[in-house]
Formats: C-alpha cells, sequence, structure tokens
C-alpha cells in the first residue's frame, strides 16, 4: 500500500482533547477503510504566519498513514467539511520517518540550546566596536553641503 505523511491544521479554540478526538475520528476511517496509522504526533498549538479563517495559531498533527488512496481521499473529504480544520496536507512519500518527525527534533534541540534563559541577545559578543559600527570611516559631505563649500570658494 502507498505511504503518506498527513498533516492537518486545527482551529485553535479547540482543547487539545477535541483535537486528539478528531485525530482518533480520522485514525478509525483510516483503519476502517484498510490501511493503518503508524505514527500520530501531535505538535501543539503553534503560531501561524498568517491568519486562517481569523485564527492566528492552530493545533498542529502529523500522521504517517500506510492506507489505500481510497482512505486518504475519505479523510481529506472529511477535513473539507469539518469547521474545526483549517487547512491539510497529504504527501505521498517512499517511506515513512521513524522516530520523531523535524517538528519534535526543532522544539527539543531549542529547548537544549537555550537552556534556562532564553539565550536571545544578551549572549552576543560586541568585542571592542564602541557604540556603533566603529570602521565605517569619515562622513562624506551631504549634496547641500558640497553646494555650500563650492560657491564660497
Amino acid at each position: 500500500m502507498p505511504l503518506y505523511e498527513h498533516v492537518f491544521l486545527a482551529r485553535q479554540d479547540l482543547s487539545a482533547q477535541q483535537v486528539e478526538d478528531l485525530t482518533k475520528q480520522y485514525s478509525d476511517v483510516i483503519t476502517g477503510l484498510g490501511g493503518k496509522v503508524t505514527k500520530n504526533e501531535y505538535w501543539g498549538l503553534k503560531s501561524l504566519s498568517y491568519r486562517i479563517n481569523k485564527n492566528r495559531k492552530a493545533h498542529m498533527t502529523l500522521l504517517n498513514v500506510d492506507a489505500p488512496a481510497a482512505a486518504v481521499s475519505e479523510i481529506e473529504r472529511q477535513e473539507r467539511l469539518s469547521e474545526d480544520v483549517l487547512r491539510y496536507l497529504t504527501i505521498r512519500v517512499e517511506e515513512l520517518e521513524e522516530g520523531p518527525s523535524a517538528m519534535m527534533r526543532k522544539s527539543d534541540r531549542d529547548r537544549d540550546e537555550r537552556g534556562d534563559r532564553g539565550g536571545r541577545f544578551g549572549d552576543r559578543d560586541r568585542g571592542d566596536r564602541g557604540d556603533r559600527g566603529g570602521d565605517r570611516g569619515e562622513r562624506r559631505p551631504r549634496r547641500d553641503e558640497e553646494a555650500s563649500a563650492g560657491s564660497e570658494e
């Protein structure tokens, strides 16, 4: 059977339990049509790059699916009908990724790098540049200064 990665975004005002119920509903549809869900990852409530139907955030969930195309088209049809699902994307892959997905690895990596302080701007090495750039050189005169200097001579 073909292998798919399926991601869907659910509305921000849903609870985590409601998103879990949606995921279980879609998983049941897949198993009912002869497929199986090999991995189910809840990525959490994430900020969106732009608003979708007045939502600035969305619950994101990944499903790794081993199912016939009819099962995938059926869950996509149900997601189109559902008002709780903002977007979905299904990609056919050659093999399913084992272990945590890139989104889960990214959050683990970020947590390790930041430590307890957040590591944003306080750890920059400013060197001995002074207050600004330092090696910019002298400022060239503005055009109105050049014109006034030329008329005085």
